[in-house]
């Protein structure tokens, strides 16, 4: 079974401090300063060219729109995620958010939001963004809240994680997540009632719903709880807990309709150790994108002897049966 790496960026002129396990360098960023419609101090951006970036988002495969099976079971869908429909959205530029307690809101960022503050609340935003990321918390920043966001790429120039989280805890809810390459990084934190779908597969990506690269900060746990996460690609998953660079634990995977990718769910071995506490229950697998749930099956990579580990009450879809890790 092929095994991707996860590769994240550093941020190597614009954030010194981030730890050395981000092993790819990056371009410095250039961050406007004029400031233009952000509903907070300390936040900085651009106008954006309207002629430059557009939203394009993919034709859907299998979707969770009104009326599909995805929102006949309560899962999320494009109906009850994203930004609010009735507001009008300001247009800026890239944007970097340095005040903590700020509010983002009733934006359409053109280019990366970058969070270097704590307790941040990023609502009611599009962000379509490229290179790297579309959101980051920075490493020194915890604490933030995105809801009611929707998060992409435009579908030509390449945007690899929708949210990259490098810093402390996080929250992301009700977000609608499509057209990127990797939905979410982070390894700690609350994911929930959120849709992502639609992934953008460019030369070399491994791609992947929300992804962890090892276990959490001391304290932490991540908990993934009723998400829409349909990778309709071959490859890689719909949630990956991995090993990249410490020991899994404390992995909470719960009431979800998950499918696609060459499996699912990675469940956490790895090079670090055995994993405990990978709890994976209730959750809901599809096979509308392949009969196996993923392309090769549901699960891989679950060790059902470490301490804590569950997995009990996943079901297919279309018969109620159990699925079996």
């Amino acid at each position: 079974m092929p095994r991707p790496a996860w590769t994240v960026p550093i941020l190597s002129e614009m954030e010194p401090s981030v730890p050395a396990r981000f092993t790819r360098s990056l371009a410095p960023l250039i961050v406007a300063v004029l400031l233009a419609g952000v509903a907070a101090a300390g936040c900085s951006s651009g106008d954006a060219d309207g002629e430059r970036v557009r939203l394009r988002q993919a034709d859907p495969q299998p979707t969770a729109g009104e009326g599909s099976p995805a929102a006949a079971h309560g899962f999320p869908s494009a109906a009850t995620t994203g930004v609010r429909t009735r507001v009008a959205l300001r247009k800026v530029g890239e944007t970097t958010v340095t005040t903590p307690g700020a509010v983002v809101q009733n934006l359409e960022v053109h280019g990366k939001l970058n969070i270097k503050a704590d307790d941040v609340t990023v609502r009611n935003v599009r962000v379509i963004g490229e290179g790297d990321w579309a959101v980051i918390q920075t490493a020194e920043a915890s604490g933030a809240v995105i809801e009611d966001c929707e998060i992409s790429g435009d579908g030509v120039v390449k945007a690899q994680w929708g949210v990259l989280n490098q810093g402390g805890d996080i929250t992301i809810r009700r977000v609608n997540i499509h057209t990127v390459s990797n939905s979410i990084g982070t390894s700690h934190g609350l994911i929930e009632d959120s849709y992502m779908h639609d992934f953008k597969e460019f030369p070399g990506d491994h791609v992947t719903g929300p992804q962890a690269g090892g276990g959490p900060a001391e304290g932490l746990s991540l908990t993934i709880r009723h998400n829409t996460i349909l990778n309709q690609l071959s490859q890689t998953s719909a949630i990956s807990i991995y090993q990249d660079f410490s020991r899994a634990h404390d992995v909470l995977i719960e009431n979800n309709l998950l499918g696609g990718g060459s499996y699912a769910i990675y469940g956490g071995e790895g090079k670090f150790g055995r994993p405990t506490n990978i709890r994976i229950l209730r959750n809901v697998f599809t096979r509308r994108l392949f009969p196996k749930g993923g392309f090769w099956g549901p699960v891989a990579y679950f060790d059902a002897k470490g301490r804590g580990n569950r997995f009990e009450g996943n079901v297919w879809e279309n018969t109620g049966e159990p699925v079996e890790a």
